[in-house]
């Protein structure tokens, strides 16, 4: 019998060889997943809904036979989701509307063999770099009660990090499945853009910027799964190098002798924890003593001007997608439907003209011009994945009161997208990894990143470091062993 401590000690690789071993079956990994959730969630609130049929009511006949075969794993609340199930993108405006088709993503993750039992918690529209919103909640982090889990994917990493499933959905358009990795101690790849296809409903979500893969508690999972999920699809507007091994394979290798760059500038003008600022030395030293060449490095991408810019990028046509969504859930947009700050963004998306979202395209080529400099002269990016490590609610939140369109970037975006958004605009694979601890008892995430279409380099890096500077055996308080 499969305890939940014993479930919830084990990656997603770890329980898919209990299943090849014939050790446990499928349906017994869903019920010990829901035990998990029942007792666990209470207090993280990371998870908004439980599919009946994929747990007690487990065909496994109806699983993929891929390497993950009955694997539970958890989606998010957002784009990326199976056709006839809700999804809510984390919204009063979308309460119980349903999916009307299959990503290709999620297609993937199917055929991996993954059981998808449930939906994790986002912010509307997965539009905070913070879990917590007026339809579900706050979602804690794991590690201090009341505390950010980070956002947009702060649900699933909560999830996996308290051990209430071993791996999940996680989607990011800005920082938003770094962000709570960096924060909740996890493992989080946004890939290479052009990776991860999202046919055939969409081409590039946010402009090319929003990519989705997986929240994950070790390197090895998120390789595997990268395997499963990055196959072209028919009329992708454009395909980029893959190599012909398997990234799981891949990622066991050494890599050869790298230059990386040591990033603290404030890309951003927020200052970096002295703590954290340590932590990437140390992580820098580290990669030293393995052979690499690492120095301090600096990279430009027009601070706050570019942060703005991406505002006009990112909601062109956020009117007319809302109005969308009512029309398919039959409800009203006004305040009792949106949060304060996204009812904002809504009217003023209305004012967006062609001639600034072209505008806004250009000043973002100029950034992605001036940060890809830094690939002239290094392999590897090394910086802190967030300047600070998680705060409580309420600081990033969708109802914060005085918060508006002019105040968006200054307010809720800056501190926590400093050192992500970057990899977005320049489309280029990066990891946080948790490879340290904060005086304050909180996770500090490390940001590895590599030029377009190296997710290789990175993960042969990210195991190393996984190896040479282990989280495997660091538990927090609110993981479900303790609760």
């Amino acid at each position: 019998m499969l305890t939940i401590t014993d479930y919830a000690s084990r990656d997603a690789t770890a329980l898919a060889e209990l299943v090849q071993k014939k050790e446990v079956s499928p349906k017994e990994l869903a019920l010990a997943a829901a035990a998990a959730i029942a007792k666990g969630d209470k207090r993280i609130n990371s998870v908004v809904e439980l599919y009946p049929d994929r747990i007690d009511g487990l065909d496994p006949a109806t699983l993929g036979k891929g390497p993950f075969h009955g694997v539970p794993f958890l989606i998010k609340d957002v784009f990326g989701h199976e056709a006839g199930r809700t999804i809510e993108f984390g919204s009063r405006l979308c309460r119980g509307m349903k999916v009307e088709t299959s990503t290709a993503f999620v297609n993937g993750i199917k055929a991996a063999g993954f059981n998808i039992l449930g939906r994790s918690a986002a912010p509307e529209y997965s539009m905070a770099a913070t879990t917590e919103s007026a339809l579900h909640g706050n979602c804690s982090n794991p590690w201090k009660a009341g505390y950010s889990a980070g956002g947009s994917s702060g649900g699933a990493q909560a999830a996996v990090t308290a051990g209430l499933v071993p791996v999940a959905h996680g989607s990011d358009i800005g920082g938003s499945i770094r962000i709570p990795a960096s924060w909740c101690g996890g493992v989080g790849l946004k890939p290479s853009r052009g990776r991860v296809s999202l046919a055939p409903v969409v081409d590039e979500p946010g402009f090319g910027y929003s990519k989705n893969l997986v929240q994950a508690r070790s390197v090895r999972d998120v390789a595997a799964i990268l395997d499963w999920v990055s196959a072209p699809q028919p009329g992708d507007p454009f395909l980029i190098p893959k190599p012909a091994e398997p990234y799981a394979e891949l990622a066991r290798r050494k890599a050869g002798r790298l230059r990386i760059g040591l990033v603290l500038d404030e890309l951003a003008g927020v200052a970096v924890d002295p703590e954290v600022a340590r932590a990437i030395e140390a992580a820098g030293r580290a990669l030293a003593a393995m052979g690499h060449d690492v120095r301090p490095a600096h990279a430009d991408m027009g601070g706050l001007a570019t942060l703005e810019a991406t505002t006009d990028l990112f909601f062109f046509g956020f009117d007319v997608r809302l109005e969308g969504y009512a029309r398919r859930a039959g409800t009203r947009i006004g305040p009792d439907t949106l949060e304060p700050v996204i009812l904002s963004v809504y009217e003023q998306s209305k004012s967006i003209t062609p001639a600034r979202f072209m505008k806004a395209l250009a000043d973002l080529n100029v950034a992605r011009r001036k940060l890809g400099d830094f690939y002239v002269d290094h392999d590897i990016w090394l910086s802190p994945t967030t300047a600070r490590v998680a705060e409580p609610h309420g600081r990033y939140n969708l109802s914060r009161p005085g918060v508006g369109w002019e105040t968006l970037i200054e307010t809720l975006y800056r501190a926590p997208i400093q050192y992500t958004i970057p990899h977005n605009i320049m489309g280029t694979p990066a990891m946080s990894l948790p490879l340290a601890m904060h005086s304050s008892s909180l996770p500090i995430g490390v940001q590895i990143a590599a030029r377009p279409a190296e997710e290789h380099v990175v993960l042969q890096l990210a195991t190393a470091l996984e190896e040479a500077m282990p989280w495997r055996d660091r538990i927090p308080p609110l993981h479900v062993s303790r609760a």
